[in-house]
């Protein structure tokens, strides 16, 4: 094919128009775009919501009422009315038959046009094909508002892609508005019963504007519980609490008014009863002009206000084309802070005049308003009485906490805290567990907040030096145990100190840092590499401190071990003074501290048996009594 072929000897083309598979696009519809069959029922409540917004904006007197009616007993069929604007025959066909046509979107080139079509629920033009999840035939008659002269006309269609239009006499149809008749397909029976269809109803326009109802059950239920006017504030909160329990199923902590007039927006949020995981989403029922958009709206408040589950009316927020959930937009981002401004507001309010409801929802919800007070310094220097963390000194708040000790120190894990936490104690020097999530950045950010606070993370060598050093002439008497210990910890990567202090009954103390930690599982897998690895990693050898382990030199123990004269059996004491100190710590053992420990153990009990059995073999030293001979040496 020649592919320079000049543009006059290029064959004439006509247009040509895209056919749609109604049945493809129904499965589409149903499998995809929706999540649910359910949506079915609000579609047809927005189409008639809109069509009386539509017919009031140009006949504010007129008539706003939708009903909704099972027409047979198996619910096979329903029947929806409204009092709306109506459509002529040249509406049926360039509406109703044209899929993606919505008189209700907005058209750029007529001025002014935009403002009143914001006040429809739908603009995407495919609402009516959500039927077809549950209907094998749609019919809808209707009569125009618009055009009181012309006949009712009735549109037919079915799920294989056909439809019909024709016009009625004008009783079959005397006021204007829209009937629309479901005849169920095979199978879906179930959505049109009474019972699914009230549940529904309900359940979607609870808060409609106008009067719904389900043959004579009301739905709506006007005005929201947020907007009632109730006798005191006591009787407002235990209004709120049933109306979560009834819509979420719990009973919350405390209600929260979300109203930020700027967006059109008015609700409430509700605390939840209990601690929640920050990584759960959590989501939110957001309705718009009234009509349940989402029962899983998950953007609409920031990350940290994941104790919190909100019911709300929009007007300004918009919906994605399945209408399940909310478009992420400017509009959005700005509703998103200025809802997580009003959590905050609530939060500081608490903190300054009802300090029991503060210390409530702390004890369940500290790690939220933690999660703020990160990135929110105000929010900090507010929540610094109130928020709770572990330390030396008992679960305090950081702000108690400063005023008893000149530096806090703190851990970065858990791990790190456990090992020190009984020593540092007992010598007097505070430490904050920072191994909980947010805790070491907010210690850290203690002093932006706290002029004047020095804030230190506490390391080996710090709690080192806060012990008592042992006599020079003491420690030098017990050179050669010392020299025993390191060497059979050498291997390990452990180093010996002699210290003293308190309390008594701790003989040994393993201390290490992060750096350590590193050096030392650096040093494991350059042992366990080929040579081109362990060539690799061993050129990142660093000059970082080793893990060490103090032993007590006030404690009797330590005290019998140090007297020992025997190489293998202080070797095998210290193995296991360092297993106890580590299993003490809390800390994960690795393969090689395993190890350790059994042959410690197996040591131990050799040591012991093999005197024993000495003493008892021995039929000599036994006197009459049965009594046998000092056989002090057996234990330390």
């Amino acid at each position: 094919m020649d592919f320079q072929t000049s543009q006059s000897s290029q064959p004439s083309q006509s247009p040509h128009t895209f056919q749609v598979d109604l049945r493809g696009l129904v499965d589409l519809l149903s499998h995809h775009l929706y999540s649910s069959p359910r949506v079915y029922l609000r579609e047809l409540l927005q189409n008639a919501v809109d069509a009386i917004t539509a017919r009031r904006a140009e006949q504010p007197d007129a008539p706003a009422r939708v009903r909704l009616h099972v027409d047979s007993q198996d619910g096979a069929a329903l029947r929806v009315e409204d009092t709306g604007v109506g459509l002529t025959e040249a509406d049926v066909h360039s509406l109703l038959a044209t899929i993606g046509r919505s008189s209700k979107r907005a058209d750029p080139t007529a001025a002014g046009i935009q403002e009143v079509r914001s006040d429809f629920l739908g603009q995407f033009g495919i609402g009516l094909l959500a039927c077809f999840v549950v209907a094998e035939r749609i019919r809808v008659v209707s009569r125009s508002a618009r055009t009181p002269d012309a006949a009712p006309v009735e549109w037919t269609a079915s799920d294989d892609g056909s439809y019909t239009v024709r016009t009625l006499p004008h009783d079959a149809r005397p006021e204007p508005g829209t009937t629309v008749h479901l005849t169920a397909r095979a199978g879906a029976g179930e959505w049109l019963t009474p019972e699914r269809v009230l549940t529904l109803a309900r359940d979607f326009g609870s808060l409609l504007p106008y009067d719904v109802r389900v043959g004579d059950e009301a739905v709506t239920d006007l005005p929201a519980p947020w907007d009632r006017p109730y006798p005191s504030p006591a009787t407002r909160r235990v209004a709120l609490a049933r109306h979560c329990h009834d819509l979420f199923g719990f009973t919350p902590l405390d209600s929260i008014e979300l109203d930020v007039p700027l967006a059109g927006i008015r609700g409430v949020a509700y605390v939840l009863p209990s601690a929640v995981s920050p990584a759960q989403r959590a989501t939110h029922r957001v309705h718009l002009k009234g009509m349940l958009l989402t029962e899983r709206a998950e953007q609409l408040l920031p990350d940290w206000a994941f104790f919190v589950r909100c019911v709300l009316d929009t007007d300004s927020l918009r919906p994605t084309a399945s209408r399940e959930s909310l478009y992420e937009d400017e509009t959005l981002a700005a509703v998103r802070e200025a809802l997580g401004e009003r959590i905050r507001s609530w939060l500081t309010g608490l903190a300054a005049g009802d300090p029991e409801r503060l210390a409530a929802f702390l004890s369940v919800h500290h790690l939220g308003v933690k999660s703020l007070a990160r990135h929110d310094r105000e929010m900090l220097r507010t929540m610094l009485p109130w928020l709770p963390f572990e330390t030396t000194d008992g679960r305090l708040s950081l702000e108690e906490f400063a005023q008893r000790h000149p530096v806090v120190h703190f851990t970065r894990t858990v791990e790190e805290y456990r090992q020190v936490a009984p020593i540092a104690s007992a010598q007097g020097v505070g430490v904050v567990n920072g191994g909980y999530t947010y805790d070491s950045e907010l210690v850290e950010a203690l002093p932006s907040v706290r002029p004047g606070t020095v804030v230190a993370e506490l390391d080996a060598d710090t709690v080192t030096a806060h012990l008592d050093a042992v006599d020079p002439a003491e420690e030098l008497a017990l050179s050669e145990f010392l020299a025993v210990a390191r060497a059979r910890l050498d291997a390990l990567q452990c180093d010996i100190a002699l210290r003293s202090f308190h309390p008594l009954s701790v003989p040994a103390l393993h201390l290490d840092d992060r750096a350590a930690r590193h050096e030392q599982a650096r040093a494991e897998a350059e042992a366990q590499a080929d040579d081109l690895w362990a060539g690799i990693l061993g050129s990142l050898r660093g000059g970082a401190p080793r893990a060490r382990l103090v032993l007590n030199h006030l404690n009797p123990l330590i005290r019998r071990i140090s007297s020992l004269r025997d190489a293998e059996l202080i070797g095998t004491a210290t193995e296991s003074l360092y297993g106890q100190a580590l299993l003490m710590a809390q800390r994960p053992l690795r393969p090689a501290d395993t190890a350790l420990l059994n042959r410690a153990f197996i040591g131990l009990l050799e040591w012991a048996t093999h005197g024993a059995s000495d003493t008892t073999g021995d039929s000599d030293t036994t006197d009459d009594s049965g009594a046998t001979g000092d056989s002090s040496g057996g234990g330390f």
